[in-house]
């Protein structure tokens, strides 16, 4: 008998591969107490209210989680100030940002993202057949004039990931409103806030929600793993007129975001104390790494999040495996065509440090 075959876009697709797990490293090497700073995750940890939360919600496991998040999207829609109907929530907003693809790209339409850029957004095209338009950026920040040239009948969605992962930038409000405005409504522009609450504040930075009002082709994406700590649950959320939530539910899993990464969510959106740590934490961390990386005459990209990207000069891939060894795990950036930089991710000052030092032993041999 035949062997099944898959369909033949899956040729085309370059599976994700994540950051080496802390586990996986200190097996490999034999190494005790290292440190990762390759994933974007909050060194901090998760709220002590949300573990609480979790706790508590425990003994009901075995039933099956709220489908619709009811308790959860109530405190958003509160938070927010949006409709209820306005919110789908997903299994960490990389699912969002898929069923927004399943939702609306077919073989033969063609999805526009930045390059370099999150590579789920090229993944979840390829696996619907659907066609990848890449617009380099320039200076390290989104050509949202080079995007709107590239729009054609064709398109469907568009990707724009704010601040920008792996790259740290951001698009200013003035800049999106001008291109959301050249965009026709039949496409649906996915604004990626992944990263919102560290850029939030930073200076002529969208306000995303009050940009929904206007333009009810746009999909903003957010997330509970990077500044609340709770990657490992997957929860993320994404906010749009109720008829793109509507058109994503009809290919969102019925029950996809679980209990306790329910409970979680709405727990540590109450504590915002450990949001401010976080915040604190990460702006510390930030000019230390700025001051460091000054110092080894490195180059690198001014960032709005809670990782910097880093040119070393020389071959990314070999500095990592060297960093491993020394119990330090960064991200190399051969995956985004960036062979020389790197990106490590902000964490407590005495994990900061240990890379530091990793980093010049390594450099300096």
């Amino acid at each position: 008998m035949p062997f099944p075959s898959a369909r033949p876009c899956l040729l085309k697709v370059k599976n994700y591969e994540p950051g080496k797990p802390l586990e996986e490293l200190e097996r490999e090497y034999g190494i005790r107490r290292a440190v990762k700073m390759a994933s974007n995750e909050n060194a901090l940890g998760p709220s002590p209210k949300a573990v609480l939360a979790m706790r508590k919600a425990l003994k009901r496991v075995h039933r099956y989680p709220e489908s619709k998040c009811h308790a959860l999207r109530q405190a958003l829609s509160r938070r927010l100030g949006v409709s209820p109907e306005s919110l789908i929530f997903g299994n960490g907003s990389d699912e969002v940002l898929v069923l927004a693809v399943r939702a609306f790209v077919e073989g033969g339409d063609q999805v526009v993202i930045a390059d370099p850029t999150f590579l789920i957004y090229e993944i979840a095209a390829r696996t619907q057949n659907g066609g990848v338009v890449k617009v380099p950026m320039k200076d390290f920040r989104y050509d949202l004039e080079g995007m709107r040239r590239k729009l054609s009948a064709k398109t469907k969605v568009i990707f724009i990931a704010n601040p920008d992962n792996p790259v740290g930038t951001y698009v200013r409000e003035k800049d999106l409103v001008r291109f959301l405005r050249a965009v026709p409504r039949r496409v649906v522009v996915v604004l990626d806030e992944a990263y919102y609450e560290f850029a939030r504040d930073m200076e002529g930075y969208p306000d995303s929600l009050s940009l929904l009002k206007t333009f009810k082709n746009l999909l903003v994406t957010r997330t509970f793993s990077k500044a609340y700590g709770l990657s490992g649950l997957r929860m993320g959320y994404g906010i749009a007129h109720p008829s793109i939530v509507e058109a994503l539910n009809k290919v969102r899993e019925p029950f996809n975001v679980n209990l306790l990464a329910q409970e979680a969510a709405a727990a540590a959106l109450d504590d915002r104390s450990h949001l401010e740590r976080t915040l604190e934490m990460v702006r510390k961390g930030r000019e230390y790494f700025y001051d460091e990386f000054k110092e080894l005459r490195l180059s690198y990209v001014e960032t709005v999040t809670n990782f910097v990207l880093a040119d070393l000069r020389t071959d990314a891939r070999v500095v990592y495996e060297k960093l491993l060894r020394k119990g330090v795990i960064v991200r190399p950036m051969t995956a985004w065509g960036l062979k020389t930089f790197i990106r490590v991710t902000i964490g407590k000052m005495n994990e900061n440090r240990r890379f530091v030092k990793a980093l010049k032993e390594t450099l300096t041999k």
